[in-house]
């Protein structure tokens, strides 16, 4: 007997991801695309909305339309990294390759002239956060500046789930979650555009209208069903980025929950009750109205162990792991600062630079490997540190993404961090995510739809946990004793 199937996409930093799933939370398919980030200029950080957003959208979307056969496929929701910016025409075709987050810190001056412009403590009582270096506020004066040719051309603006979606449905909009990340534009308060600001930074570009992430948008078009292989008629979800898309997979929806995101990048989102204004966080609209957070996202993570996998060479990550198992806690005295692509949360330097630090002719592969997965931790402290001064609080999360399999990196953060984590049966992430909005959007399941039963907990290990008290201290102390230098040498790096 046939039955609906619900499509979740999500578009990564260095992959994208499809599930094909029925209506109770069981995968059907999985699909993965591989894409490369383009790093065109120190400072830049890149995706070809063509080659990479919708040449992979088309290729998962090929893959889950196969496999969903005779049965009915009833919606799709998309996510993607953001908050990031894509100037397209008045045809909705991209104008240049679309700017990525906070890993893509052109836009600094701009930064600093709005803030000037503005004032920090009015923007912060806005918008929730200052301005940084994901600001879409700042990229879009940025395009104006350096590029006006483009600017002039510029009709829509879209980060990556809005672009696809608007190729699906043609409704041009933006999430409130991601509105949230275009400061100083959106009013999280509010729940509205700045209209005084949107009109001073980027006059003569109409905002998209703002739909929450579980609102049905539009239907898929005729030329959007022709495009993608999707059956026409059916609905589309708002979505959102995948941090929260991430979050929505787990069940973390209401006041005082919270996820950790193990991908190449770390996150950390704690749901609150009001917005909590943080001078080091990103405080924002949740997924369901009057819902708020208070959420973090590192630099890197990942793309770390990732690192140093490549610079080693012929080896897998099964193997590192297991070397770095054998390695005492605290890496017999090493401590990496992560800040190999500066620092978003709660530093907001991306001037920042990773060190290594306390090595000796005694430290092996595994003992940077485990550096590696600490140096996170001690990051994810710090995190939690900051979410606690600004009002927010938990001791529990739930854990998710592919840095969750085998055990040890979730057992190192909650060692270091004292945070217990639930570890769910479904670790897909981000997509699977986006089949619950749809899910919910679409009215085919409930708002409190529960996916992913809990299979286990990482709880801190006492005896871990004096010893990471030291060597947090010393992390704390270590980017302040050599910030200058480090500025330095990014000054250099970049010239």
């Amino acid at each position: 007997m046939a039955e609906q199937l619900l499509i979740g996409i999500d578009i990564g930093t260095g992959s994208s991801k499809g599930v094909l799933v029925n209506l109770d939370g069981t995968v059907i398919e999985l699909s993965e695309q591989p894409h490369h980030l383009s790093l065109p200029k120190p400072g830049w950080a890149e995706h070809d909305a063509e080659q990479v957003w919708w040449a992979d959208f088309k290729a998962i979307c090929d893959d889950l339309v196969k496999a969903a056969g005779d049965n009915e496929i009833a919606g799709v929701a998309i996510s993607g990294i953001g908050p990031c910016f894509l100037a397209a025409d008045a045809d909705a075709n991209p104008l240049r390759p679309g700017i990525l987050y906070g890993i893509d810190t052109r836009a600094m001056a701009e930064v600093q002239e709005l803030t000037e412009r503005y004032g920090a403590g009015k923007i912060a009582k806005r918008c929730g956060n200052p301005l940084n270096a994901q600001s879409i506020g700042a990229k879009i004066l940025w395009l104006r500046k350096h590029e006006p040719e483009i600017y002039e051309q510029t009709k829509y603006f879209f980060m990556a789930h809005t672009f696809l979606a608007f190729r699906l449905t043609g409704v041009y909009y933006l999430d409130h979650i991601s509105a949230s990340y275009s400061e100083p534009l959106y009013d999280v308060g509010k729940n509205k555009w700045i209209d005084k600001w949107v009109k001073d930074i980027a006059p003569g570009l109409p905002m998209p209208e703002l739909k929450w992430p579980t609102e049905v948008i539009g239907h898929i078009t005729a030329e959007g069903a022709e495009r993608s292989g999707l059956p026409e008629g059916i609905p589309v979800a708002a979505g959102t980025m995948d941090s929260f898309a991430d979050a929505m997979s787990v069940g973390v929806r209401q006041p005082g929950d919270a996820v950790v995101i193990y991908g190449s990048t770390m996150s950390i989102v704690l749901v609150t009750d009001e917005s909590l204004p943080s001078a080091q966080l990103w405080s924002n609209a949740h997924l369901f109205k009057d819902t708020y957070n208070l959420a973090s996202g590192m630099a890197t993570s990942g793309s770390l162990t990732k690192w140093l996998r490549d610079v080693i060479g012929d080896v897998d990550f099964a193997e590192l792991t297991q070397e770095a198992e054998a390695v005492p806690p605290g890496s017999d005295g090493l401590v990496i600062l992560p800040y190999f692509a500066g620092e978003r949360t709660p530093l907001l330097d991306p001037n920042a630079r990773g060190t290594i630090t306390g090595l000796t002719l005694n430290h092996t592969r595994g003992h940077l490997y485990r550096a590696l997965m600490e140096g996170t931790a001690y990051g994810a402290r710090h995190i939690l540190e900051v979410m606690h001064d600004a009002g927010g609080s938990g001791r529990k999360a739930f854990a998710v993404g592919g840095g969750t399999k085998g055990g040890l990196w979730p057992q190192i953060i909650s060692d270091v961090t004292g945070l217990s984590q639930e570890i769910t049966e479904q670790s897909v992430g981000a997509c699977y995510g986006d089949a619950m909005l749809i899910g919910v959007a679409g009215g085919f399941i409930p708002e409190d739809a529960d996916w992913s039963p809990r299979v286990g907990s990482v709880e801190p290990i006492e005896a871990n946990q004096k010893v990471y008290d030291e060597l947090y201290g010393i992390f704390r102390h270590l980017h302040p004793a050599t910030v200058e230098l480090q500025h330095q040498l990014a000054a250099i790096q970049t010239r």
